[in-house]
């Protein structure tokens, strides 16, 4: 994937496969669930910049927020050779090592410390982000908030996913869940350059899957972020099957739903799957069709809320949200019951165009937003 340039101001980037997307900003903003935290002025880019910069600038306006109240400590087990007894005594190490004829003891304690999993994660990023951005400012900029989480304390080294699931981040930690959902994303989307002078080289440009996730996942943050508590809808993104008389061995095989968006109110229910890839498919004898998997599947999480007694899942919309690729798609159906939707967004489109398509989806399908502010 690189840039080029297709008829409007400023790059577009292309896809393995051709779909173009202007605004990679505003989607790692929407996939990290910043945007109620961080908007693009105070990040100071522009739409030349490359995706890497636009990691390492939003990880750094992150971490410097953060810096500005303190990180946050955690609890870690120690081991020292004290004077006098702090927390448990080690009595093994003590007696194997005379410890006590000096006046000593081996003891084991909880410490309060700033070298925690998450901070050391966002050193990892930092200092990641420093040596791959070919902007000295920006580098310089990562590599001295890393010395000054050093400074603090934070250990070198990326730890290991385990040690990083062990970390939970209560929910008045706001501020660190956005900083290591930034980094981790860094870490994660970012390799080495292949070759000298490539700098620019991501894993988007190997591994379509990746730019497939930021695209759903900005979708999904896109919707819980614009229209989540406002105008009475509900945000969900699970489904569950009705079942009944299920053998004892069911639980364990049978596939979850996990819709990518299902937005609810007074208005109806709406279901969105979404899909980085092309909304069409080449019939094996000339023309196009809609791509029927997908098609099965939004199908499936509609039929299966249906019937159960709940007018909102009887009459559920559906919507097919594709990018466009190569042509503008918006057609609509109703089977049995359920309006289905096939629709694509134009991501080689400014931002503000993509948002307000986005809303224009949603409004003109059953839920009732407003759409003149976006």
């Amino acid at each position: 994937m690189g840039p080029a340039t297709d008829g409007v101001d400023g790059p577009t980037w292309h896809s393995h496969v051709g779909i173009p997307v202007r605004n990679l900003w505003m989607l790692l903003v929407y996939a990290a669930d910043l945007a109620g935290f961080l908007d693009r002025a105070d990040a100071d880019v522009d739409e030349e910049t490359e995706l890497p910069e636009l990691l390492a600038t939003l990880l750094a306006t992150v971490v410097e927020r953060r810096l500005r109240r303190s990180l946050s400590r955690g609890y870690r087990m120690s081991d020292a050779t004290l004077p006098r007894v702090r927390g448990r005594i080690d009595w093994l190490a003590t007696e194997s090592n005379a410890l006590l004829r000096r006046g000593l003891v081996a003891c084991r304690f909880e410490e309060l410390t700033h070298d925690t999993y998450r901070n050391r994660l966002v050193r990892a990023a930092l200092e990641r982000m420093a040596a791959i951005v070919p902007k000295p400012d920006l580098s310089r900029r990562c590599r001295g908030l890393a010395r000054a989480m050093t400074v603090q304390g934070v250990g070198g080294g990326r730890p290991s996913r385990t040690e990083s699931s062990t970390d939970q981040i209560a929910r008045h930690d706001a501020d660190d869940r956005l900083m290591v959902a930034v980094a981790t994303m860094a870490l994660d989307l970012l390799v080495p350059a292949e070759a000298a002078g490539d700098v620019h080289l991501t894993r988007l440009d190997r591994d379509e899957r990746l730019l497939r996730r930021i695209f759903e996942k900005a979708i999904a943050g896109f919707y819980r972020h614009e229209l989540g508590g406002a105008h009475g809808v509900r945000v969900q993104f699970g489904l569950g099957w009705h079942t009944s008389a299920a053998t004892p061995g069911l639980g364990s095989l049978l596939p979850g739903m996990q819709a990518d968006v299902v937005l609810e109110n007074e208005g109806g229910r709406t279901v969105i799957d979404t899909k980085f890839t092309g909304i069409l498919t080449a019939r094996p004898y000339g023309g196009d069709s809609f791509k029927s998997a997908h098609l099965y599947q939004l199908y499936s999480y509609l039929r299966s809320q249906a019937g159960r007694g709940d007018a909102l899942a009887n009459s559920a919309r559906g919507v097919l949200l594709h990018p466009s690729l190569h042509r503008h798609v918006d057609e609509s159906v109703t089977i049995q019951g359920h309006r289905i939707r096939f629709a694509t967004v134009d991501l080689a489109r400014p931002g503000a165009d993509v948002r307000a398509r986005l809303l224009e989806i949603v409004a003109s399908a059953s839920v009732t937003v407003q759409t003149t502010n976006s």
